[in-house]
């Protein structure tokens, strides 16, 4: 790895290096810092385009074809919604189908710098799948741990990489700082949901974004543990810094209303979130009651000028059919985004004529049993009726 970078936090101002595992002992997150790279016009993809903003050598990378997801005009919405430009980051078309690929190529690559040869992750769906698939690729010995109660229609896609999938019992978030210690001690690169090089990986979106739409207002993102929120924002802060935009868009934090924590604390002008009680939702995939990185997403979207909503499970419901009439299938915690933006033009946060763009974040193909929610019939006839159906 290149010298000339370190971790910081934030939260405290300490710097570590970077083979330090885990949180700071403040308990904040930590940000991977270091010099700019360059963009690398030939590049189309992740790693061959930015690759030089990450501390690797080439040898340590494994990719399978992350980055350079498609960014897809919505005129139609747009212009019900009096929006003068409205598009799509779909990071379904990610290997995995969801953004989570970009920060597990990041973590791969720091693991391989590192000589671990043994990795893992604490999640209940993307991430699972994601750390799978890379292990696989690498011939890295792989462990997903799971939620007790997960059922198996998840497990299954993330069991056929060949991982050792684990079901826990015990709360959720102390099974991710337990992860880590545990990785500590056993050897085991544990590339949770905020670590530092798995949001390093979701800048990548920002500097994609900024290439694409640089005229952007507004960009929308649904907040699960809150690292995919901070690496957007620390990517546009290197958007800037790099003349790829002349100024950041503001962003829209969205959660689910069933839980909340970084909206409710946000909306409150609380200080820091709190445990959100009692968490339903068809959001499954960001119904984190407690998110690791929520206070350091709380104090971005201050102090960049973002806002944050939270939409009901009718709303969320209802995005899932407006993107679905535009080709785009995607699970309810994607949707959301677009939930999200609805509610923000309705209240005044964003204004009519804005330029906006929803990250959508994983498909609708991993959790199709929410189907069933959305009331949906066909047809039957026989061959000599065909022809009056059709007509």
């Amino acid at each position: 790895m290149k010298s000339d970078w370190s971790l910081f936090c934030a939260d405290c101002g300490r710097t570590k290096p970077l083979n330090w595992l885990g949180r700071c002992e403040c308990g904040g997150p930590l940000e991977l810092v270091g010099p700019l790279g360059r963009v690398d016009p030939a590049g189309r993809r992740m790693v061959g385009r930015y690759g030089s903003f990450f501390p690797f050598a080439s040898g340590d990378w494994t990719s399978l074809g992350e980055g350079g997801t498609p960014l897809v005009p919505l005129a139609r919405l747009g212009r019900r919604l009096n929006l003068s430009a409205l598009w799509a980051k779909n990071e379904t078309t990610n290997p995995t189908w969801s953004f989570k690929d970009r920060g597990t190529a990041v973590c791969l690559a720091h693991a391989k710098s590192l000589g671990f040869d043994r990795i893992g992750t604490v999640s209940t769906g993307n991430m699972a799948a994601s750390v799978a698939a890379y292990g696989a690729a690498s011939g890295s010995e792989t462990f997903i741990l799971v939620k007790r109660d997960m059922p198996e229609e998840k497990l299954a896609p993330v069991a056929v990489y060949g991982a050792r999938v684990v079901r826990v019992d015990g709360p959720y978030d102390k099974l991710y700082d337990v992860s880590l210690e545990l990785g500590r001690r056993l050897g085991i690169y544990f590339m949770n949901s905020d670590v530092p090089f798995r949001v390093a990986g979701s800048r990548t979106i920002a500097y994609e974004l900024a290439e694409e739409a640089p005229t952007l207002d507004w960009v929308v993102v649904p907040v699960s543990a809150g690292g995919n929120i901070r690496g957007i924002f620390e990517g546009y802060r290197q958007a800037v810094q790099m003349g790829l935009v002349q100024r950041a868009p503001r962003i829209l934090a969205v959660q689910a209303a069933g839980c909340c924590p970084v909206t409710a604390a946000f909306e409150s002008g609380a200080q820091a979130i709190r445990r959100f009680e009692n968490p339903s939702t068809v959001a499954h995939a960001i119904d984190n009651p407690l998110p690791p990185s929520g206070n350091r997403a709380l104090s971005l979207l201050r102090s960049d000028g973002g806002a944050a909503v939270a939409a009901s499970e009718d709303e969320i419901l209802s995005a899932q059919r407006d993107l679905c009439a535009e080709g785009l299938f995607v699970q309810p915690g994607s949707a959301t985004a677009f939930a999200g933006l609805k509610l923000a033009l309705a209240r005044g946060i964003i204004s009519a004529g804005s330029q906006a763009a929803v990250v959508l974040t994983g498909s609708g193909l991993k959790y199709q049993s929410v189907l069933e929610k959305h009331g949906l019939s066909w047809e039957s006839c026989g061959l000599d009726e065909l022809e009056k159906i059709l007509r």
